[in-house]
């Protein structure tokens, strides 16, 4: 089942290649896969924990993975991010996969960390560990509280159970929020839906429940890769393999351009690999190893987004401070956290400038829920201005901004998003 996945990671990345670039909107939510720097610092990011059982093989004494994974970021004055989840407990009846396949911990649900282990891991379960992280400067975002993914998977996971609803989604998600803010005073501001899974069955998207929960996305630019079983017959073997698959793709990268992760999120997992291994537990240090002698710095994702919040727009650009507060209260940039502040504008774009972020969320949330289908996501705003007299009745989304309403740019011609952003903030 790993060669599947891995077969099936490779299919997807070429049939991505040959299909149009996907269509990316202005989003008030993000995903977040890296961000524009030229300073050598760097994220990493643990999926699924906390775990309290030890590595496997052990060679910790019997230290718990999470403190092991700790334990090493500390050596190293790194600071994590930790996508944490609530608790598996509640996700019974279940049995457990074939082992080496994606449904190793459970059919119906996943169980973290192992199928009848539920109260091993979890922030439910796993205060210690919780207030360890938090003690020593690392960032907790949310992995949803049971883990569920929110819509169909059919490739892997087709006898998996899924919430279908923003709704569901929203109540998942804030239980384990909540959880956080009541029991440490935490509050998150980010969240890793489980396995990616962003479209659900009634209209609405993974961005939507970011949208509800006041989230931004967190997704990853460079994969670890410890949650990949190798297929070596001989466990030692296996774990050396999987060690190796961690390190050598980044030490590639960095002799080939010393630069490579200067503002990269990088993914792990806190807990088994798919062959019930934890190759993160020896392959974490050699990677903190490599990026210490290239001179990077590895912080929470929260502190990359500090140094830039978006992936192609940094400090050096004159409206760089000026859209970093507008941010706060409009969607500047797309769904792929990109400004492309020299492309033309376009009259839906320019109508989620204009419109406040409650109207433009609520009039096309309405319009969803009325109708059950993914609404473009300039409707609401494109309503509200036109109400307004902001824009005409017959104002096409898509067109490009040609002469502002009060003449603000005179004749005709295309505007740059640039242009318009620079007037607007006058």
């Amino acid at each position: 089942m790993s060669l599947v996945v891995k077969i099936g990671k490779k299919g997807k990345r070429l049939v991505k290649k040959l299909l149009p670039e996907e269509k990316h909107h202005l989003s008030y939510t993000r995903r977040v896969e890296r961000v524009k720097t030229a300073k050598r610092i760097c994220a990493m990011t643990f999926d699924d924990g906390p775990m309290d059982l030890p590595a496997a093989p052990d060679r910790f004494e019997g230290r718990s993975l999470t403190d092991v994974l700790l334990d090493t970021l500390a050596e190293f004055g790194a600071r994590g991010t930790f996508d944490v989840i609530g608790g598996t407990s509640e996700n019974y009846p279940d049995t457990a996969g074939k082992a080496g396949s994606a449904a190793w911990g459970g059919i119906k649900f996943d169980h973290y960390p192992d199928i009848g282990k539920d109260d091993r891991g979890g922030a439910a379960h796993c205060d210690r560990l919780i207030r360890r992280m938090l003690d020593e400067g690392h960032q907790i975002t949310n992995h949803g509280y049971r883990h569920i993914i929110f819509g169909k998977k059919p490739f892997v996971y087709g006898a998996r159970e899924y919430l279908g609803s923003v709704d569901k989604a929203v109540d998942d998600l804030s239980r384990l929020h909540q959880l956080m803010e009541e029991r440490y005073g935490y509050q998150i501001t980010m969240t890793r839906p489980p396995h990616y899974v962003d479209i659900m069955q009634d209209g609405f998207t993974s961005y939507d429940v970011c949208d509800r929960l006041g989230y931004q996305y967190m997704a990853a630019s460079f994969d670890g890769a410890g949650w990949l079983p190798s297929t070596q017959s001989s466990p030692d073997a296996a774990l050396e393999a999987e060690v190796s698959a961690m390190v050598e793709p980044m030490r590639k990268a960095l002799e080939q351009d010393p630069d490579f992760f200067c503002g990269q999120i990088i993914f792990q997992k806190d807990g088994y690999n798919m062959a019930k291994r934890t190759p993160v537990a020896f392959g974490l240090r050699k990677q903190l190893e490599l990026l210490k002698q290239y001179g990077y710095q590895v912080v929470t994702v929260a502190e990359l987004m500090e140094e830039s919040p978006f992936a192609d727009l940094d400090r050096e650009d004159p409206l760089f401070g000026k859209l970093c507060r507008l941010q706060n209260d409009r969607a500047v940039a797309y769904s792929d956290n990109r400004v492309r502040l020299d492309q033309p504008m376009t009259w839906g774009e320019l109508a989620m400038l204009l419109a406040p972020k409650k109207e433009a969320m609520g009039r096309r949330w309405a319009r969803v829920r009325r109708t059950g289908k993914r609404e473009h996501p300039y409707c609401g705003a494109l309503e509200w201005c036109v109400e307004q007299g902001l824009l005409p009745k017959e104002t096409k989304a898509d067109g490009p901004v040609a002469v502002l309403p009060g003449g603000l740019f005179g004749p005709a011609e295309d505007f740059t998003r640039r242009q318009v952003y620079a007037a607007y903030l006058e």
